[in-house]
């Protein structure tokens, strides 16, 4: 792979290239990871690249690694810059007929994702947005289950993911380049909180419900006196099915770290999970005792096992969640270009759908937020 953006002071790059080579179906060959050329060859260096292939840009990066031989030019390009600088360098790697690992959310505006899902409908290029959560074993056992439909029809979900990061003005402090960028309008958009972590939780709520959203009642604050953006919010969610469901993310609940946590109800049962103990899912029944289900045993559903690595006891987290991602991305690519059908288990990783659908939620709770008639319909 190439990666743009993920150089000095970034903090997801170092994620996505660990998790890309948990496996060893990845290989960092090249990369531009700074709008600064300086920097993106010193970080290139740090990586034990060549010279020659720490780019100054990502324009430059896209041209010559196209102009390489197949077999060593790089296969797709994973981008970790700020949102807006999302659109620009996926779109000019698949219309070079480059795959393309993007960081969530999928671009700066939704008009951009529309845009983006056309490219990659025209290209056909294989697309992977990186929402975390969903890779965890224990959340793909969620979904299996819910689908199944031993929870009976689904009622009611909630789903929340409290941080305290920002719980000051941190923005303000020049060393705190995280904070400056994602309360920027200019670079992050026009959500800060909802479209930094709200995100996480809608595409969490819809994957494992299997359910769509389509209306939102929305309302945002900006509690930091002086922040630009939403701090803090919760959402409620009416489901295509009739369900409804309450989504809460704040980034000033002091003393929270990132506990995503999502709850579902059928009529017969439902199931919860958290981060903090990403291992287990629980299942509770009408009219039995609570089950709890465990990574790695024997009993869990294909989806989950395959996600799986190590035995059951050994934690599996954060890293490995994304991993997931990257693996089934791998191996649906390679099928693909050996005119081979993957794995339903391998197709199971979030795409250009869920990146649109996120734009949209982000669009429709500021809408909301903004209106007195606060329940809008949920429009993409």
């Amino acid at each position: 792979m190439g990666m743009i953006g993920g150089g000095p002071g970034a903090f997801i790059g170092a994620v996505h290239r660990i998790a890309a080579n948990i496996d060893g179906e990845i290989e960092l060959v090249c990369g531009a990871f700074s709008s600064n050329a300086e920097k993106s060859k010193q970080a290139g260096g740090q990586l034990y690249l060549t010279p020659e292939r720490s780019y100054a840009s990502f324009s430059e990066m896209i041209e010559k690694e196209k102009a390489l031989p197949e077999d060593v030019r790089m296969d797709f390009v994973s981008i970790v810059t700020p949102n807006h600088v999302h659109f620009e360098p996926a779109k000019l790697a698949m219309e070079n007929g480059f795959d393309v690992v993007l960081d969530k959310p999928m671009t700066f505006s939704l008009a951009e994702a529309h845009a983006l899902k056309q490219v990659a409908t025209q290209t056909g290029r294989t697309f992977c947005l990186t929402h975390t959560y969903t890779g965890y074993p224990m959340v793909k056992q969620a979904r299996q289950l819910v689908a199944s439909g031993v929870l009976g029809a689904i009622r009611k979900v909630y789903v929340e993911y409290p941080q305290g990061w920002l719980s000051t003005f941190a923005e303000g402090e020049s060393s705190n380049k995280q904070a400056g960028w994602r309360t920027d309008p200019s670079k992050s958009g026009m959500a800060g909180c909802m479209g930094d972590i709200g995100t996480h939780a809608f595409n969490l709520a819809e994957y494992v419900s299997g359910l769509q959203v389509s209306a939102v009642c929305a309302e945002l604050n900006i509690v930091v006196p002086g922040r630009a953006l939403d701090d803090d919010g919760a959402v409620l969610l009416k489901f295509n099915n009739g369900a409804t469901g309450v989504l809460m993310a704040s980034q000033i609940a002091a003393g929270e770290e990132n506990n995503v946590k999502v709850r579902v109800y059928g009529e017969k049962g439902g199931i919860e999970w958290q981060q903090q103990d990403a291992n287990t899912l629980q299942v509770k029944w009408l009219d039995k005792p609570t089950e709890i289900y465990r990574t790695g045993t024997g009993y869990v559903s294909s989806y989950a096992a395959h996600n799986s690595r190590t035995p059951a006891g050994h934690p599996e987290g954060y890293l490995e969640a994304f991993a997931n991602h990257y693996r089934n991305f791998a191996l649906t690519v390679k099928a693909r270009r050996t005119n081979n059908e993957p794995k339903p288990e391998w197709l199971d990783f979030p795409g250009i759908e869920d990146g649109v659908r996120g734009m949209a939620f982000v669009e429709n709770v500021v809408k909301s937020g903004k209106s007195n008639e606060k329940w809008l319909p949920f429009t993409l």
